[in-house]
């Protein structure tokens, strides 16, 4: 995926015309995900279709124009000046790039989404071009895949400012650190945030449709993300130069400790125990290097005439190195050595000649197995609890490598032999899918992901898995609606994946402007991890975070203020300006909703009752946290602190009003929560109660 150069203005919203090209799969879930912001959508095809994919679908175009997309007459008929976004997603990546040209000539402001997996073409383009982005369908949904096939609690991953944020899915048992001992608002913290909480009873609800006081028991379900922090680089970072100094030489000193050395001896000589070979050479080198010693200070304190501390080393030397006739080959000897010395030096050529015969030996193993490298076996199949990954294409090939990176067990199948060097450690089966999937050990297999080019190949080895394995998880990859929709009424308890219907909200969400970074599948629902830039004119700015939170229904996990440094799970009192970051998660509904601005997935409809302020500092305090809170002004809670009791008349969501009222009880300030419909108490939430 390719981040584009610029970002467009939301404020632009007035160009509601968008253009497609190529209504192939990817083209007609384009058009189906674009239809939901309510725009206007023009589409060039080069040949008419004998028949749709999505039956209704000539009923979202408001104009079909059948031509070459890449015809500059064709696309002054899509009237491409008037287009706020231009998606090329023909089959073809050549005919995309050469309309991205003729469009950009056409109309320098609209913005490209291009079909393309040419990286580095595509980070050119970008520069050149502005205002595009480039994705590649097949290889979006590929976290999506793997996550569908691991069966874990990890719902989702993805990478921001080199930190790994991961969504979970975790159900409380009775002995987790967190049954019957917190609530759920308290599970929020510095590295995670809860988006869902249900009962036991209950379904996962979207975001925010949750009870921030509820208390979190066995049996609930919790969905959060959180940043899975470095914490040693951290700590590393933020310590002084002169501290990182002092650690590192006390890193040494450990290191250099009797036991120290003694655990890395022992880890060391444990992992080479499946190697043999590589213990005789170890032993070989250790026993010359002592000889080596030993006789160079024999030589330097018993030779006449006295020789220096060199000189006995290369005499060591060479004898090792079987040069015994060098040195007493001619008479009379030059050196006067005692008898046995002399003998010793024999045996030193003897024992020399054996060992480094042997290290010389190892070595030229070595030379001729790295120069003549033959293809090394694969690992065995798994025989249970593994992934079985049907079709390693480029899919493939990913999803199995991250499920390698999450230590899985997995085994591939393919009816095409691959490069030993692909994957070296992945068991992989070659061969006809059927008989291949009596070799994978399927009946005890956790799950089976079938991943191939061919749909009618993927439903035919689905079924067959099914057939085999039928408590196991079964993952199907599709690329049409209409056969997606049919295997999951035939196979209800398999996920079905749709590639290009994944990849199109990821298209569409692009379209408007915004950087998508990644996607995963929660609650049978496609989540776009969106990144933001704020405009003078946009309709996020000026808002407090709760608002962007609670009013469109998504979940802030990044704001950037400037060139400051990223701040992770941020808080709800920053108020958004211009030029901010922020990076969140969000279905298309609610990119829809921020386009149009259109707020209430949860009305504001609650109030604060401030009763009582206990001291003279909790006025002020209190002021200051109405103000931050609920984003009224600071004259307004002053006024409210100091005619008390009073009700705070801003409007404010469930999950605010209730934060509000625990700030203020901290502040020593005696609230509650009202509802806006009746204001009566009896269906207040309130807080424990303070003491006098």
């Amino acid at each position: 995926m390719q981040r584009q150069g610029n970002f467009q203005k939301r404020s632009q919203g007035n160009l509601n015309r968008f253009l497609i090209c190529g209504l192939g799969s990817l083209g007609q879930q384009c058009v189906v995900a674009l239809k939901e912001f309510g725009v206007s959508i023009v589409a060039i095809e080069e040949m008419p279709p004998r028949s749709w994919e999505i039956p209704d679908l000539p009923n979202l175009l408001d104009e079909l124009i059948i031509g070459d997309c890449r015809q500059e007459s064709i696309l002054e008929k899509a009237q491409i000046r008037q287009c706020r976004a231009v998606l090329l997603v023909t089959s073809s990546e050549r005919v995309n790039i050469e309309t991205a040209f003729a469009a950009r000539l056409l109309n320098s402001d609209t913005r490209l989404i291009v079909r393309s997996a040419k990286e580095n073409l595509n980070e050119l383009l970008s520069t050149h071009l502005g205002n595009f982005v480039s994705f590649e369908p097949t290889q979006l949904p590929v976290t999506a895949f793997a996550l569908a096939a691991l069966e874990t609690e990890t719902l989702g991953f993805f990478n921001l400012e080199g930190q790994q944020m991961k969504v979970v899915k975790h159900q409380i048992q009775l002995g987790d650190r967190w049954c019957n001992r917190r609530l759920a608002y308290e599970l929020n913290s510095r590295t995670r945030r809860l988006v869902s909480h249900a009962s036991n009873s209950e379904v996962a609800q979207s975001f925010h449709q949750w009870e921030p006081e509820a208390p979190v028991q066995a049996g609930d379900t919790l969905i959060y993300i959180e940043v899975n922090e470095k914490l040693a680089e951290g700590s590393e970072k933020s310590a002084t130069p002169t501290k990182r100094k002092s650690r590192f030489w006390q890193r040494i000193v450990k290191g250099l400790s009797w036991g120290s050395l003694k655990q890395k001896l022992n880890t060391f000589w444990e992992s080479t125990a499946q190697s043999q070979t590589e213990r005789v050479a170890i032993i070989s080198g250790v026993i010359v290097f002592i000889l080596l010693i030993i006789g160079t200070i024999l030589y330097s304190l018993n030779s006449s005439p006295y020789i220096s501390l060199r000189d006995a080393f290369n005499t060591t030397i060479v004898l090792l190195l079987g040069g015994y006739d060098n040195l007493f080959g001619q008479l009379p000897l030059q050196l006067e050595l005692p008898w046995w010395l002399h003998l010793f030096s024999f045996c030193l050529t003897v024992i020399g000649t054996i060992f480094v015969g042997i290290l010389y030996a190892m070595l030229t193993e070595k030379i001729l197995s790295s120069r003549f490298q033959f293809s090394k076996p694969r690992p065995p199949v798994p025989q249970q609890d593994h992934v079985v990954v049907i079709g390693l294409g480029r899919v493939g090939q990913r999803v199995a490598m991250l499920l390698q990176e999450f230590k899985q067990p997995v085994v591939g199948l393919t009816n095409t032999a691959i490069d030993s060097n692909v994957l070296p450690y992945l068991p992989v089966i070659v061969g006809d899918f059927t008989s291949s999937l009596k070799k994978a050990n399927l009946p005890t297999a956790k799950s089976v992901l079938v991943a191939t080019d061919d749909e009618m190949v993927n439903m035919e080895v689905g079924l067959m898995a099914h057939a085999a394995n039928p408590v196991g998880g079964l993952v199907i990859r599709t690329f049409e609606q209409g056969l997606s929709n049919n295997l999951a009424q035939m196979l209800p308890d398999a996920q079905v994946l749709c590639a290009y219907a994944l990849a199109a909200e990821a298209f569409a969400g692009a379209a408007f402007g915004e950087n998508i970074t990644g996607l995963f599948r929660l609650n049978n629902q496609t989540i776009l991890v969106t990144e933001y830039y704020i405009e003078p004119d946009d309709t996020l700015h000026d808002l407090l975070l709760a608002e962007v939170a609670y009013g469109y229904g998504v979940v802030p996990v990044l704001y950037q203020k400037g060139q400051e440094a990223p701040k992770f799970m941020p808080s709800d009192d920053i108020k958004l300006a211009f030029g901010d970051r922020m990076v969140v998660l969000a279905t298309s509904h609610c990119l829809r909703r921020i386009e149009h601005g259109i707020v209430g997935i949860t009305p504001k409809s609650w109030r604060v009752q401030v009763e009582k302020a206990l001291t003279e500092e909790a006025v002020f305090e209190g002021a200051n946290a109405i103000a931050r809170i609920s984003g009224c002004s600071l004259s307004m809670a002053k006024d409210l602190m100091k005619s008390l009791p009073g009700t705070l008349l801003s409007p404010l969501y469930k999950h605010q009003a209730q934060r509000l009222v625990r700030e203020l009880h901290k502040a020593q300030v005696k609230a509650r929560v009202i509802p806006i419909a009746n204001n009566s108490p009896s269906v207040a939430s309130t807080p424990p109660q303070l003491s006098p």
